[in-house]
């Protein structure tokens, strides 16, 4: 069964159960400025947890768009080094919004698990919250798991909240055995950390409101929040134990061994590479759909850091040249099934992606040139200093958590106070000059303009020079209709190949 096939067994079965299929909402989490990303399915429906927003349905499904790169949720630096580590996953979830609760949310995991995907409820195991008795007996008593597949965990493993207050409660999560075979041990065990028991579906049961003095009160409507890693579940389904290893990323890991000219399993090193891309491209692809562009701050400063990444790797592969905008349309093939807006963007995807990768090569091999000097000086045990990181950055484009890719498994360390020290000296020289140059920001004004005559049309991914008419002038923090000569002040133009950063 493959990953298309999966996801919409998911979906086709929870609409069967009366559940209303609700779209991915977009990476870009909305009126939500406490999350870079989308990270997890229950964020479109966060609002609804909280009792702020009603919606015409109490229970839903979805397939969730998910990043994890940037801010507290960051798994960019393992990825294409373990087996389950991506930027871009797809979530599947059921909920509930005071509709049905533990039961029916046991028994609608257990029976797509078993009976729509045919898994021997032998390979499964089931973890409860410790003080879960409720929980506990619908496993063991209604759907009669194997006491000896079954366990009680104690600690956050098992109890989620959504912050330090508000809804919060236990969890039961459903692994499954890869065998006795694999390294490992049962969830619970000093063993666990093994990859014998892999979480495939995690239900978390919102039954409480947590005080600020941490007191638990009984929610008057519980809900059901779960999660399933689309990728996870395939691999289970395909047999294999590495995500990399499911249809889906073998298509693309075979699109960039053609695109660079290597084969995939036959050198280790390289296969992280290729997997790095094939991973990579996933993120870089949504979230220019979704409206991200490279840049120095904030979410487009990750895409920046994830689009770089990549292109380092396929140096390694000896690719001098752009060659991960070859990427996107097989990425488009692979999932602009399901995702419409990819086919949509596809074409502003590859200018993007290309103008980036033109940007950094020009300084990429002196960039990676420096590092290895740096890393012969600093010796075993010694560190990269500061300056030497803020030079990779300014001057060569170069994130911190790249040069730290570059020298994983090299004993040395990163000076990362002395490169904030130097940065942060950048900045006040930044607002310095500012202060310096007599005009007061004219934010004001500037909204003023694109309210009256619309924003300017970005055009630097597809030209380098361009005309564009003025539609506003801005001097002394207010909008203008003309300067004298020798006057100085800011001009608005309805497009523009410059990129504008705060």
């Amino acid at each position: 069964m493959n990953v298309a096939e999966i996801r919409q067994r998911f979906l086709d079965y929870f609409a069967r159960e009366g559940h209303e299929i609700v779209p991915s909402s977009p990476l870009v989490p909305h009126g939500d400025p406490t999350l870079l990303f989308t990270n997890a399915g229950m964020v479109q429906f966060k609002n609804v947890f909280l009792g702020k927003e009603k919606r015409p349905y109490q229970r839903a499904a979805s397939c969730q768009k998910c990043v994890r790169a940037g801010g507290k949720h960051n798994d960019l630096e393992n990825v294409g080094y373990t087996a389950r580590h991506h930027t871009f996953f797809e979530m599947l979830g059921n909920f509930s919004f005071g509709d049905y609760f533990k039961r029916e949310a046991i028994f609608y995991a257990w029976r797509f698990l078993t009976e729509e995907l045919g898994l021997d409820p032998a390979r499964l195991f089931v973890t409860v919250y410790v003080d879960d008795d409720e929980a506990a007996r619908i496993w063991l008593d209604e759907i009669g798991i194997d006491p000896k597949r079954f366990a009680r965990i104690a600690g956050e493993d098992n109890f989620w909240s959504m912050g330090d207050t508000g809804p919060c409660g236990p969890c039961t999560e459903i692994f499954f055995d890869h065998g006795p075979e694999v390294p490992g041990g049962p969830p619970g065990t000093p063993e666990a950390d093994g990859d014998r028991f892999v979480e495939i579906w995690n239900i978390v049961f919102m039954q409480y409101d947590r005080d600020a003095e941490g007191r638990l009160h009984p929610l008057p409507h519980p809900n059901v929040d779960t999660g399933m890693g689309l990728e996870r579940i395939a691999a289970v389904m395909q047999g294999v134990h590495s995500n990399f290893d499911i249809d889906l990323f073998r298509h693309l890991i075979d699109a960039a061994s053609e695109i660079t000219g290597v084969r995939y399993g036959e050198d280790a090193e390289k296969d992280i590479s290729l997997r790095v891309i094939a991973d990579h491209v996933r993120a870089i692809g949504f979230l220019i759909a979704d409206g991200v562009l490279p840049s120095n701050e904030g979410r487009g400063f990750v895409l920046r850091r994830i689009l770089r990444r990549a292109l380092r790797h396929g140096w390694m592969l000896g690719r001098k040249e752009p060659f991960l905008w070859r990427m996107v349309a097989p990425l488009v093939d692979e999932m602009g099934g399901h995702y419409r807006e990819l086919v949509e963007a596809q074409h502003n995807i590859e200018q993007v992606v290309r103008v980036e990768e033109e940007r950094f090569l020009r300084t990429l091999g002196k960039g990676l040139k420096l590092v290895a000097e740096a890393a012969e000086k600093a010796a075993d045990g010694g560190t990269i200093p500061g300056d030497t990181l803020f030079v990779l950055y300014d001057t060569y484009g170069f994130p911190v958590d790249l040069v730290a890719d570059i020298l994983r498994g090299r004993n040395l360390k990163l000076d990362l106070e002395g490169f904030e020290r130097r940065m942060e000296e950048q900045r006040a020289r930044a607002r310095a000059a500012w202060k310096g140059s007599g005009e007061e920001a004219p934010e004001e004004a500037f909204l003023a303009i694109r309210d009256e005559r619309g924003a300017s049309e970005f055009l630097g991914y597809q030209t380098l020079a361009a005309e564009g008419a003025i539609v506003g002038i801005v001097r002394d923090g207010r909008m203008r209709d003309a300067l004298a000569k020798g006057e100085q002040g800011w001009v608005v133009l309805n497009q523009t190949p410059f990129y504008g950063e705060s």
